[in-house]
C-alpha cells in the first residue's frame, strides 16, 4: 500500500464516520506524535496517536491551500 502525503489543514476521509453521522470527512488541525482531527460536520475534534490516524484514514479529500496552512 502506498503511503498517503498529508498535511496540516488538508480535509481527510476516514474509513469511519463520527457518530454525529453529519460527516466523514475530517480537518487536520494539529501534528506531531498525536494528530488532531475536527468533525467538518460537529466539529468536535478528536486527538490520536499519528499510528492510529494512518490505520484509519481511507484518502485525502482536499489539499490545504497555503494560507491555510500559515499560523494565524
Amino acid at each position: 500500500m502506498t503511503e498517503l502525503e498529508y498535511d496540516l489543514g488538508d480535509i481527510v476521509e476516514m474509513k469511519k464516520e463520527h457518530p454525529c453521522h453529519l460527516s466523514k470527512e475530517w480537518k487536520i488541525i494539529r501534528m506531531g506524535a498525536d494528530i488532531r482531527i475536527k468533525c467538518q460536520g460537529c466539529q468536535t475534534s478528536v486527538l490520536m496517536p499519528r499510528s492510529k490516524f494512518e490505520k484509519k484514514l481511507k484518502r485525502i479529500v482536499r489539499k490545504a491551500d497555503a494560507d491555510e496552512k500559515s499560523p494565524e
